[in-house]
């Protein structure tokens, strides 16, 4: 239990930063739909579709690699500075290629009239993938504050950037203090430049991190072993096939809209555009997905040194409270999302109904990822990059079939359907053959009974609409919310749900003796 504590303590560390940093940017939507319409903001989130790929791409799984070997050696410095130099060099090759080839890239990606914004976007990620080893390190040193602090403070100077751009540079061009900004916004085209001031922001956000992870990289003694790399790579070749799959999976429906649509583009975009606006309202639980992954890498690679039924009731364990806090999470934001779909121009509301399909998706795909902890453990990621490939055929044959079936203006909705049900498919899948593999106790009939509960408080959640409004329905579904939370406390044991049940025959001695 104290492995799980532990877990739980990271996983609050790396989530208050992953949370705050991705809700102030979530916070920038409502900023980019209020300020372009959804065609241009249907551009960019279509471009950083295509960059969460490429970085996938340029890690070639060599972060969940660096985990695995420098915990198998007493020399992890020499696992990192190898990784180092690896990526290192693919990411400078990358961004040479990408210069000289722009021209064609741009028209492949149906942006040829945009190729500098593909340039900056290839850029940055090329630094974050570079980037993404040091933070790999400081998790595995254990250095969870650090590592939070870097994030946010990247997440601040990107907001900062973002206002000063967008919105205080236009306003300065106006008056009498226009000299302070128009040596560098006049030249790149001021505010004819649009959302590519989105992208100049968060280029400059990126070389600050990298700045901030400076001793990470000069600190260590830089070594490059040819050996270990080799089997580094063989180790993490098949986490680039799942990665890539599984993150063009993620952004499918971004991706393949304006390809499902030629000669509609502009329609195609604000497809995107709304699309992508509503998916950053899930995006909490990605949040929460992302958090939990930070600390559980480390955390299961850790466990591994041990032995014995300890290590997987361990695992077993973290799945549960996973779903128990996925669960909440769900609840929560559909319980509120008549509140939350403020944050997003009324323009965008028509894409709303994505939000809770979405959610459900990012759920499963969370099981998914503390399922894989089976096929990490045993050296079998073969595994993991055949199931990544199901999904991504098994989505691209959704989307291909579901999207164009609904067509314009709706036809987003076939994209999540596709997520939900590609990554169910791989979720019970992953369950199945690990259970031959590495069988772990995990408590499937508990988590059934907690999901089980859980829809039928949404869908009262839901409706309750029809007899409610307004503070009343708020104050409804919170009392369900805590609801659900006291049967969670209850029959998990939770010391608070104890105490609750020890003070109850205090309270009725007392009321006792009062009446007499």
């Amino acid at each position: 239990m104290a492995g799980i504590k532990a877990l739980a303590k990271e996983t609050a560390v790396y989530g208050l930063s992953s949370i705050v940093g991705r809700f102030l940017n979530w916070c920038l939507v409502p900023l980019y739909v209020y300020m372009f319409p959804a065609e241009e903001y249907g551009i960019v989130s279509y471009l950083y579709s295509f960059t969460a790929v490429a970085l996938v791409v340029l890690n070639y799984g060599m972060e969940t690699g660096f985990f695995r070997f420098a915990n198998k050696t007493d020399d992890p410095d020499r696992v990192y500075t190898t990784a180092l130099w690896s990526v290192g060099f693919t990411s400078m090759l990358f961004v040479l290629l990408l210069s000289i080839f722009i021209v064609p890239v741009s028209e492949l990606m149906l942006m040829a009239d945009n190729a500098s914004y593909v340039w900056l976007l290839g850029a940055i990620v090329a630094i974050d993938a570079f980037s993404n080893l040091p933070f790999a390190y400081l998790r595995f040193r254990k250095k969870a504050y650090r590592f939070a602090g870097i994030k946010l403070f990247n997440v601040g100077l990107n907001i900062g950037l973002n206002l000063l751009f967008i919105l205080c540079c236009p306003a300065l061009m106006k008056g009498s203090w226009s000299w302070l900004v128009s040596w560098f916004y006049e030249p790149l085209g001021g505010e004819a430049f649009g959302i590519g001031w989105i992208f100049v922001a968060n280029m400059i956000s990126t070389l600050a991190v990298m700045a901030c992870l400076l001793p990470e990289i000069t600190r260590v003694s830089w070594r490059f072993d040819a050996r270990l790399l080799r089997k580094m790579l063989s180790y993490s070749w098949p986490l680039l096939i799942l990665g890539v799959a599984g993150i063009l999976s993620q952004n499918m429906g971004q991706m393949i809209i304006p390809y499902l649509f030629i000669g509609q583009e502009e329609a195609a975009r604000a497809m995107v555009g709304i699309y992508g606006a509503n998916i950053k309202i899930a995006i909490v639980m990605v949040m929460f997905t992302q958090a939990f992954r930070y600390a559980y890498e480390p955390f299961i690679f850790a466990q591994a040194k041990g032995d014995g039924e300890p290590r997987t009731a361990a695992y077993a364990d973290a799945m549960k409270f996973f779903v128990i806090f996925g669960l909440l999470i769900f609840l929560a934001v559909m319980f509120y999302l008549p509140a939350i779909k403020y944050f997003v121009s009324p323009g965008y509301w028509a894409g709303l109904s994505v939000v809770p399909v979405m959610m459900a998706a990012e759920l499963c795909f969370g099981i998914f990822f503390n399922l894989s902890v089976w096929y990490k453990l045993t050296d079998r990621t073969q595994w993991g990059m055949y199931m990544s490939l199901i999904c991504f055929v098994l989505m691209l044959v959704l989307n291909i079939w579901l999207v164009p079936a609904i067509g314009i203006p709706g036809g987003y909705m076939g994209s999540a359907w596709a997520a939900l049900i590609s990554y169910f498919a791989v979720m019970v899948l992953s369950w199945f053959v690990g259970r031959r593999y590495y069988p772990i106790p995990y408590h499937i009939g508990r988590l059934a009974l907690y999901v089980l509960f859980a829809g039928v408080l949404y869908a009262a959640g839901m409706a309750l609409d029809i007899c409610f409004t307004g503070w009343v329905l708020y104050l409804t579904r919170t009392m369900m919310l805590v609801v659900y939370l006291g049967a969670v406390c209850y029959f998990e044991n939770v010391p608070f749900s104890r105490g609750c049940r020890r003070f109850a025959p205090r309270c009725r001695r007392r009321r006792r003796k009062c009446s007499e």
